[in-house]
């Protein structure tokens, strides 16, 4: 054991034996610090005391930490002896706070639930008065809010009804499409119709004669006054065309990632056709100053000059001219055909595959000759050879008729029909079938020809429920929403009862039997018709044998 000295006195020391007894286990660090000068540490005192130790009874137990307590309450009365004391023999007790209690009337049980019953009616009585205040209150807000809402539809309705008649004045005033002048030939052919039943109804004999020519004069003044607007929107067209045309050239590489999202890539052949595009639209404006034209044209000269070729020459050779003669000042009035010769063999050059590799793939004309030899019909009205996308085909056509341009001056020169509305028809039809994804085929293949033919023969051209006849405000969509849209599997309704249709779960429990039945002969009515195509006459045996399935 080792000894140490204490101090026992002032001037004495004492040797003591001191016993250290090593711990049987490490001893936890409960903090220190540390002298930075001699490096010893110092750590802070805890217990030395060791932990008893539980006696080893040879069976290894398990100790729960937490406990699961059950709790009942039961409640308990006690009994409380009471005792009352009166006057007696040698005991007074006072009465003076003594009260005198007499008996009321007695209550019966029947009384009691009369009473009782008697107050529910009345609690009843002003809880319905409430209830029927508030269901009252809450009918007159939705009544209101309906009202609104049917003024608002309504206001929305003249709106549109407004700005539609607004639209149809303003494309016959400054027609711009097909669409614009056959609505003007449409009405031509109206007003001829109406003034030659009044000359009928109202001239006889030599003054009929005499009206018929003022009206064929008048007809043929009419018919050259759209033919002048006609020439002016078709240099219009042609210009945007060209620009639309370009701009597709110039458009990035698209696809769309795995995430959904588009992604854009530019090659260099894609880049190049920006340029040149351009390129094009700066020379193709009027009215700009002389410095920035002459920057134009000489940066045309240089790209140009990239190639040598009779084109590249002349145009160089066009453009030294106009920079010669704006330099002696000439009127740009008189440089306008210079100007637009440039542009044509500009974009003669811009089309040209060899300069611009990305044209070819949109050009209607292939580079290679060979491929004009497929798919290419013969128009025996115009006489001319034209791929088939040049043709109208109807369902129920078997042969190749006329061509698209043949068979609209037959449509100018005779009937003059607008087939607009069929076309806005077709054309929703096709987008909310699109919507479906479920592959469906029949509605590519009719035609507007076709869904002329249902809409005014079979359906009356008006709706099946109301009897609306503006076609501006139909639209078709399927009878049987499970099925794929058919000519026996459709219903013309306006927009307002084709949204309410399309959300019926069971036809047969919402429409009434005669409705029903009379949906189902004009479905007959089309499958007789459209049997008699190959091509849907398929589709139709497969809808019967889907139909038995069900």
């Amino acid at each position: 054991y080792p000894e140490t000295s204490i101090l026992t006195d002032s001037d004495s020391f004492q040797d003591v034996v001191v016993e250290i007894e090593r711990p049987t286990y490490h001893k936890p660090f409960l903090g220190g610090y540390k002298n930075r000068i001699t490096g010893v540490e110092f750590h802070n005192a805890g217990s030395q005391t060791i932990p008893k130790k539980r006696p080893d009874k040879g069976i290894q137990l398990f100790c729960r930490e937490t406990q699961t307590v059950f709790e009942k309450n039961k409640p308990q009365q006690t009994k409380n002896t009471t005792s009352t004391q009166m006057t007696k023999i040698g005991l007074y007790v006072s009465n003076m706070t003594d009260k005198l209690v007499s008996p009321g009337k007695y209550l019966t049980a029947e009384e009691y639930h009369k009473r009782r019953l008697e107050a529910v009616i009345v609690l009843q009585t002003y809880f319905r008065r409430w209830h029927a205040i508030n269901v009252v209150q809450n009918l007159k807000e939705e009544k209101r809010l309906r009202l609104a809402w049917e003024a608002q539809e309504e206001l929305q309705r003249k709106k549109e009804k407004e700005e539609k008649l607004r639209r149809e004045h303003e494309r016959r005033l400054n027609p711009k499409t097909k669409e614009d002048f056959e609505l003007l030939y449409h009405a031509l052919e109206l007003w001829r119709q109406e003034e030659t039943e009044r000359i009928n109804r109202t001239l006889t004999g030599a003054e009929r004669k005499a009206a018929f020519c003022g009206l064929l004069e008048q007809e043929a003044q009419l018919i050259s006054s759209i033919g002048r607007h006609k020439l002016n929107a078709d240099e219009e067209n042609q210009q945007k065309a060209i620009l639309h045309f370009l701009d597709k050239c110039a458009q990035p590489k698209r696809w769309k990632a795995y995430d959904g999202k588009m992604t854009e890539m530019d090659t260099q052949y894609t880049l190049r056709a920006r340029e040149l595009f351009e390129i094009y639209r700066s020379i193709s404006m009027n009215d700009i100053p002389k410095d920035e034209r002459i920057d134009v044209l000489l940066t045309l000269r240089r790209t140009v000059k990239e190639h040598e070729c009779n084109l590249t020459r002349e145009i160089v050779e066009l453009i030294d001219r106009e920079v010669d003669l704006m330099s002696r000042e000439v009127k740009e009035c008189n440089l306008e055909g210079l100007r637009k010769r440039i542009c044509t063999l500009f974009l003669q050059y811009i089309k040209t595959p060899k300069f611009n590799p990305e044209v070819a793939r949109i050009l209607k004309v292939p580079p290679d000759p060979l491929k004009l030899y497929k798919n290419v019909n013969f128009c025996h009205s115009c006489e001319n050879y034209l791929p088939s996308t040049e043709f109208p085909v109807p369902a129920n056509s078997r042969t190749i008729g006329r061509c698209r341009l043949c068979c609209k001056l037959d449509n100018e020169a005779w009937r003059r029909e607008a087939f607009l509305k069929y076309k806005l028809i077709l054309e929703n039809l096709r987008k909310s079938e699109a919507d479906y994804q479920d592959d469906a085929k029949i509605v590519f293949l009719v035609q507007h020809q076709d869904l002329q033919y249902m809409i005014e023969n079979i359906w009356g051209c008006q709706s099946a429920l109301s009897a609306c006849s503006d076609l501006y405000d139909l639209v078709m969509v399927r009878w049987d929403k499970q099925r794929e849209w058919s000519p026996w599997n459709t219903i013309l309704l306006t927009k307002d009862e084709a949204e309410a249709h399309l959300r019926l779960c069971n036809l047969q429990e919402t429409y009434e039997a005669t409705f029903i039945h009379r949906i189902t002969h004009k479905h007959i009515r089309a499958k007789n018709y459209f049997a008699q195509i190959p091509a849907v006459a398929s589709f139709l045996h497969k809808s019967d044998n889907q139909a038995n399935a069900n």
